[in-house]
């Protein structure tokens, strides 16, 4: 459990801390989800983004493909 203080700060427990590899400075990102909020580094949000993009291009001509197969 952690405190929130008057201007709404709260201190994330090191074992927390240590599990998500969040050091001083990081930024975190809180994601509502269906069961509450799930806290997240910013950094990894940006890892995830890049790795869906990341064949991207191949991704948009096996549907070019697709396509041309049911349309022709």
């Amino acid at each position: 459990m952690v405190l929130v203080t008057r201007k709404y700060q709260i201190t994330i427990p090191k074992r927390v801390r240590e599990e998500l590899n969040i050091k001083a400075g990081d930024e975190v990102v809180f994601i509502k989800t269906e069961d509450g909020y799930k806290i997240v580094k910013a950094d990894d949000i940006i890892r995830e983004g890049v790795e869906v993009f990341k064949d991207i291009e191949k991704t948009i001509e096996e549907m070019k493909t697709g396509f041309e197969e049911v349309f022709d």
